[in-house]
């Protein structure tokens, strides 16, 4: 139970001492990048998807 105990008191204070958390501008900079990555990925996977659909429409109707 000992090393239990050592484990968390040295992880508590590895996040108080030794992490260099970012700034409320990093932070914010941040957020605003993977937002807009998300978008574009989204826009990305939405436009590859009409793709494949309207090609496969394009194929089952040569067949039907």
């Amino acid at each position: 139970m000992n090393k239990v105990t050592t484990y968390f008191r040295e992880s508590y204070r590895e996040l108080l001492e030794k992490v260099s958390w970012p700034s409320w501008t990093q932070l914010q900079q941040s957020t605003v990048i993977v937002l807009v990555a998300t978008v574009l990925i989204t826009a990305l996977v939405w436009v590859m998807d009409i793709i494949a659909q309207s090609g496969l429409k394009f194929i089952y109707s040569l067949f039907y």
